[in-house]
Order: C-alpha cells, then structure tokens, then sequence
C-alpha cells in the first residue's frame, strides 16, 4: 500500500466537551493531517468544530449506541466515501502529545499488506502505562514492540480492507470485550496486530469498574465471546480461568451480584453467530504468548 489514506473516528456522548476540544486540536497539530474526520455523538447533539484539516463530517445519533456501535456508524460513514485505507480511532477523553503519529501509522501500513491493526501505548500525564493496557500476560515491559494477540480501544488503526473482510465491531456488545471479539476474528483471517508503543495516547488513569455495567457486561460479553469465538473443548476453560480469576480480584460483593447475574445472561441470551476461531489460530497465539484461555 503507497500514500495509505487515513481517516480518524471519535466517538463522544458529549459529557467531556474540553477533552474533546483537546483531543481535535491535537489532530491538528499532526505533521501530516489526516484525509477524514468522523465525529459521532452517541446519543448527543455536538457543536461545530472549526479549524479541523481535511474532510470533517460530524453526526449526530438519536441514541447511545454504545462505544462498538457509535464506532461502526463512524467507520461505516468512511466506507461509504470509499477513499480512506486505514482508519484511526481514538478516545474522546485521549490526547495525542506527538506530532509524527499519522506519519508513523502510515508508514506501518505501507510496509505489510498483511498488518490489520495497529495498537498505540496509552499512558497518563506523568508517562504511566496501566499493567492492564499491555496487550500481553502480566502487562509488563509497557515499551515492547512486537506482534501480540489484542489491542487497545482507546488509541489503534485499522485496515479497511481486514474490516471489510472480517466485519466491523459486534455492536451488540456495547461495552467491554469488543476489542478481543475484533482481534480473535482477525487473528483467524492470518491478518497481524502490532503493538507500537512509539504511538503514545495520553488517557487519564481510570478505573473500568467506574461504570454502573461493568461487572454484568463484563461477564456477559465474556461468555458471549467464548460462545462465538473458541473452538467447544475451549470454552469451559476459558470461562473457568476467567471466573476464578474475577473471585480472586472483585473485592465488592454488589459487583459478584451483577457479574454473576451477566455470566447467567450469557448463557440464556443469543450471543449471535457462533464462528470459532481455527486451531491453528489457537497454535498461532500460543505462540505469541497468549493462548485464547488468559
């Protein structure tokens, strides 16, 4: 790919105007501005925002979509224009504090037709990476750069051209696991996810408990994704690890109560088409450090 053409979707339910202003002006500043820019009010209605480069659509949805669903209206937005070869999503509450990140994506994308996705490190304003923002077991060595098996939904880039082939994000996720169910089907199309910790995203430091569905969704997309994604002798393992490990962590008995009732929810509701990943695909990620069970 030559010159890839580079769209940006940010996604807002309009409740952190200042760090949204920052966030575009940020964009702004990047040597190399990009060829689009989606803004998608989740369920808001957004002021205009002047002094934005290229081609700036913002739209306004009647509801709150959630953060996988306010992205697809975005990507699928760029789609219909039909010009853009990689799309970049950041979080509205993100911040870009260099100016080469466009240039660098590119770049990374020209190099490999095979590179799907490409996660960025997200820090806090004093350089700090959460363990759980490394895309590897143990979140540790934040400053390693290599291939791995996921990536962060705050700051990454994707090629059009895995979305086209893989489908956009499973909407009906709405928060939580949306980023494993986008990786794992990428992972079984032999696309490659890179994490470049040279793409720096400053994000406040946050907890993602801080949201009254965490525990329930958490635990029913967990088993919604393991319904779809993983081959059947699988399952029970990955759902086993992952409960034993929730018991261990959750120190708030309401959470348990939410999380279990999720976990029921998981399994009494549809969790949509059921397309398991190859078990190459398992091989080629325990190779990578992270069999689908952790």
């Amino acid at each position: 790919m030559s010159e890839p053409r580079v769209g940006v979707v940010v996604v807002t339910m309009g409740n952190r105007p200042a760090e949204v202003e920052a966030l575009l002006a940020s964009v702004a500043k990047q040597d190399t501005p990009p060829d689009r820019i989606v803004i998608v009010g989740n369920g808001t209605p957004l002021p205009d925002f002047p002094g934005l480069p290229g081609e700036v659509t913002v739209l306004e949805l009647e509801e709150n979509l959630g953060c996988p669903g306010g992205r697809n209206v975005g990507i699928a937005r760029l789609r219909a224009f039909g010009d853009i070869d990689v799309v970049i999503e950041l979080d509205d509450d993100g911040l870009l504090v260099q100016t080469e990140v466009f240039d660098q994506v590119r770049r990374q994308f020209a190099a490999d037709p095979r590179l799907g996705i490409v996660g960025f490190r997200v820090a806090d304003e004093h350089g700090e990476t959460q363990s759980r923002h490394v895309p590897r077991p143990g979140g540790r060595d934040p400053m390693r750069r290599g291939l791995v098996t996921g990536f962060l939904g705050g700051g990454h880039a994707f090629s059009m051209r895995m979305l086209n082939e893989i489908g956009d994000w499973p909407a009906d996720f709405f928060f939580t696991h949306e980023e494993t169910d986008l990786a794992w089907r990428a992972l079984d199309a032999d696309w490659k996810i890179l994490y470049e910790p040279g793409l720096l995203l400053q994000h406040p430091k946050t907890s993602p408990a801080r949201h009254a569905v965490y525990y329930r969704f958490t635990a029913r997309n967990r088993v919604w994704l393991a319904r779809r994604r993983l081959p059947l002798p699988l399952v029970p393992v990955h759902l086993g690890i992952w409960t034993l490990i929730t018991l261990l962590r959750t120190r708030s008995l309401g959470g348990l109560r939410a999380w279990a009732g999720g976990f029921l929810e998981g399994w009494r509701t549809s969790c949509g088409e059921r397309r398991p990943m190859r078990w190459r695909t398992v091989v080629r990620m325990t190779r990578l450090g992270r069999p689908p069970v952790i």
